[in-house]
């Protein structure tokens, strides 16, 4: 979906509309919420819409990657304020992605996509891609801010600081991706805020931090 610098330059047409893309993606949602996805068609997306099927073909292949970027979009709307603390910061977006996962387009789309993927290589790389990857920003915010407050120890210099730093940040999106993608998903638990504490707490201090 993605263009060189180059090829765009060279491209006649009409520009790509981005409130043509947002009705698109938000069709995408709300068709998967009511059809679910064996019954969701470009041509069912393209219908609410209100646009020709060529349009969406333009802009994606077919559903597998047009689900992806609704999702994604819905995962661009997290941030990470500062509040102050690590802690606090912790809390707060894991509150914030627990509310961003109970919504029934989130939810719908996001189970839909990874268990098609599951069969589905190319799929699974768009995933990585377009959500994973992009949503790492958060845990490098937050581990930045709190190295700078002093609450962890900074990254080791050179080549090897810098995969060891990455290694981390990618363990720690993982964690905190997992255990809220479980608990609301999987388990059908709420993430409130006295679950966010508890696990901030087991994050931050351990087993051995949880009181009994």
């Amino acid at each position: 979906m993605h263009q060189s610098a180059c090829s765009r330059k060279g491209r006649t047409g009409r520009p790509r509309s981005a409130a043509t893309d947002h009705a698109i993606l938000d069709a995408t949602r709300a068709a998967l919420v009511d059809v679910g996805w064996s019954g969701l068609t470009m041509g069912e997306v393209a219908t609410r819409a209100k646009v020709a099927k060529t349009t969406l073909y333009r802009r994606w292949a077919g559903k597998s990657e047009l689900v992806v970027d609704a999702v994604a979009v819905l995962f661009d709307e997290l941030e990470l304020p500062d509040r102050g603390c690590l802690r606090a910061d912790i809390e707060g977006v894991v509150l914030q992605f627990g509310a961003l996962l109970a919504r029934p387009e989130t939810k719908t789309a996001l189970m839909a996509v990874v268990a098609e993927s599951t069969t589905d290589d190319a799929l699974r790389e768009r995933i990585r891609s377009a959500i994973v990857d992009r949503q790492k920003r958060l845990v490098l915010l937050g581990r930045s801010r709190a190295q700078q407050r002093g609450e962890l120890p900074p990254d080791a210099g050179g080549p090897d600081g810098a995969r060891a730093a990455e290694g981390t940040v990618g363990l720690i999106f993982d964690v905190i991706a997992g255990a809220v993608v479980h608990r609301l998903l999987v388990s059908a638990e709420p993430v409130d805020a006295d679950w966010a504490r508890r696990f901030t707490t087991l994050l931050l201090a351990g087993l051995a931090g949880l009181e009994p």
